[in-house]
């Protein structure tokens, strides 16, 4: 059973937990229902994540990494995992998601995770992802059932889990290490991952997509994020982590990872990413699939 969360009128989420064999490799499979009265568009910004796979209904969402353009999206894509922001606009449309964990990249997609970070793929088009175009084409029957979508998905995903992966230990060991608040240098990371320092920056490009420096730095600033979304009314001073040094420090990753300053995203509307942030907390124990630890799975 899923957990479920409105933003704006029309606008409706729910998440839901894989089965227990597929923890280590997936956070959720979300679902998110849009139809807002009069037919307008809704514009939100998420926040760099880990990679995920989309299946629409339709072809109205518009998306972008970055600066770059909106520009409409195919009905299925797959969206590496991301260092800065991706704004996205719809008026209407069902979309599925599944968020894919380091491990689950690496398990399920056949390309390592730097080859798409910060891209936006549509799954037809490219074989690294042609495992998920049976899933696309027979996702959406002529009339929803979210209970038969979700079966479907996770019937998908279990059938996919057979096939073996090398470096599943060190996967999870050093997404592990990542997670951990206290760590905040990446001779820490290698001391904790058991690798050295030029293992460690070739294996992150392979199962995570970035280097070490800039994963620790995402860390940091999407745990201070996440305290601003759960309660909106904090000051942003009040959300910082503790490696920050002070606000400008902050102010500075802000602009890096968001394309924007604090304030100016305060003062945007998240008609979907606010309700998307409890829902997620309450289903998976964490508001944003890029803090989800891997020790927790299952």
């Amino acid at each position: 059973m899923g957990t479920e969360s409105e933003g704006e009128p029309g606008v409706r989420l729910r998440f839901f937990l894989p089965s227990a064999e597929l923890c280590q490799y997936i956070t959720t499979y979300y679902l998110m229902e849009v139809t807002p009265a009069g037919g307008q568009r809704l514009v939100d910004y998420l926040h760099p994540e880990w990679g995920n796979l989309r299946f629409g209904s339709n072809d109205d969402l518009h998306a972008a990494i970055g600066a770059a353009p909106l520009r409409p999206m195919p009905h299925c894509i797959a969206v590496g995992p991301t260092s800065v922001a991706t704004q996205f606009s719809l008026s209407r449309g069902r979309i599925w998601g599944i968020g894919l964990l380091p491990l689950g990249w690496l398990k399920f997609i056949d390309a390592p995770a730097k080859q798409f970070a910060d891209t936006i793929t549509e799954t037809f088009s490219d074989p690294a992802f042609g495992n998920f175009v049976p899933l696309a084409e027979t996702l959406f029957a002529a009339t929803p059932d979210i209970d038969a979508e979700v079966a479907r998905i996770n019937a998908h995903m279990l059938q996919l889990a057979d096939k073996p992966l090398d470096d599943e230990d060190e996967v999870t060991r050093v997404h592990s290490a990542l997670v951990d608040a206290s760590v905040s240098t990446v001779a820490k990371l290698a001391e904790l991952s058991g690798m050295s320092a030029r293992t460690l920056e070739r294996f992150s490009h392979k199962a995570f997509g970035f280097t070490p420096k800039l994963l620790l730095r995402r860390q940091r600033f999407l745990r201070s994020l996440s305290r601003f979304m759960l309660d909106p009314s904090l000051s942003w001073l009040s959300t910082l982590d503790y490696q920050y040094h002070d606000q400008a420090h902050f102010v500075r990753d802000f602009k890096r990872f968001m394309s924007m300053t604090p304030n100016q995203y305060r003062e945007l509307p998240h008609p979907i990413l606010m309700a998307a942030v409890r829902a997620r907390a309450e289903a998976a124990g964490q508001t944003m699939q890029g803090l989800h630890d891997p020790g927790e799975s299952g």
